[in-house]
């Protein structure tokens, strides 16, 4: 009966010691929560009014919401007698902890957020990052997904994205073909020319403003390289490159203009 008389005593002290603490506690949490919800949902609103990516958008509310939430429950935990320092010290060496483990995850996540707010580039683009040329697909947190004229899906990390060059081709509508021809000395460039340019301007997906460049690109050991650059849609890309090089490989056999050769023979017809 003393022991049962001690605890109880016990746990009354620790009731009106503890009690009206817990209870404020429990009421800052209730308001709290109640204050963020209200908080997110405006938020939410603000960023939908400013045409906030789709992407971004419900990460940022999620943030906002994950730490608003941290704030409140510190608040409640310092109420109760949780010393500050030590909560402090806790979410400190943790946080530390899970930077150090995904660091290279948090300098990609650090990249999208800056992908997704200047947005060098949009779904549906047609761009060259790291060297890889292809329309994106998607934008992600962590990544960003383009798909190459050969059908290949890649991933990059947005960490490598901003790192290196964007070449966006969509942003100014069009783009530069960069295609070369090798014509032998004998010819006759300005003749070359008349024809290459015929062989672009019947071409309806070529562009006709700006007007397409035909020019000398270098004297090589054996030919003239002849350079050929109309400008297109990007979409429109390798349909005009691939018809251009057929109409320019029929222009040449039926004007009887050879083709240079590096391997022991100086020139032949390439045939129809």
């Amino acid at each position: 009966m003393e022991d049962l008389s001690y605890y109880t005593d016990k746990l009354a002290d620790w009731v009106i010691h503890f009690g009206p603490k817990l209870v404020l506690a429990l009421l800052v949490l209730w308001i709290g929560f109640k204050i963020v919800h209200k908080v997110v949902t405006a938020t939410d609103r603000a960023l939908t009014r400013a045409k906030l990516g789709q992407d971004i958008r419900p990460f940022l509310i999620s943030l906002t919401n994950i730490l608003l939430k941290v704030v409140v429950i510190f608040i409640a935990a310092t109420i109760i007698g949780i010393k500050s320092t030590g909560l402090v010290a806790l979410l400190a060496a943790a946080g530390f902890g899970v930077g150090m483990a995904l660091q290279g995850a948090l300098g990609n996540f650090a990249a999208g957020i800056i992908v997704l707010i200047f947005k060098p580039y949009k779904i549906g683009d047609w761009v060259e990052i790291q060297e890889k040329f292809g329309q994106v697909e998607t934008i992600q947190i962590f990544h960003t997904a383009i798909t190459t004229p050969g059908k290949k899906r890649l991933i990059i990390p947005n960490g490598l994205v901003i790192s290196g060059t964007i070449t966006n081709y969509s942003s100014m509508g069009m783009i530069r073909m960069e295609m070369e021809v090798s014509i032998p000395y004998s010819a006759d460039f300005p003749e070359v020319k008349r024809i290459l340019m015929d062989v672009l301007q019947k071409n309806p997906l070529i562009k006709k403003e700006p007007t397409p460049e035909v020019g000398i690109l270098e004297f090589d050991s054996h030919s003239i390289k002849v350079t050929v650059r109309p400008y297109v849609e990007p979409d429109d890309y390798w349909k005009v490159f691939f018809t251009t090089n057929e109409g320019i490989k029929a222009a040449f056999h039926d004007h009887d203009i050879k083709v240079a050769y590096s391997e022991g023979v100086e020139y032949g017809d390439i045939g129809k």
